[in-house]
């Protein structure tokens, strides 16, 4: 295998390797505090998000 191959193999390994990790140890999403799709753009307020808070 030429070394292209290696580290385009290496990049993929380690890729799913952390998307596997990180989905075996986050929470999962609560889509009850998620906003709204259908509000995106509608200027409805964001919560609970640091873009959110009073300046």
């Amino acid at each position: 295998m030429t070394q292209k191959t290696i580290l385009r193999t290496a990049f993929w390994v380690v890729l799913l390797g952390f998307i596997a990790w990180d989905y075996q140890y986050s929470k999962p999403v609560d889509l009850r505090f998620e906003a709204p799709l259908i509000a995106a753009g509608s200027g409805q307020a964001a919560q609970g998000g640091h873009c959110s808070m009073p300046d």
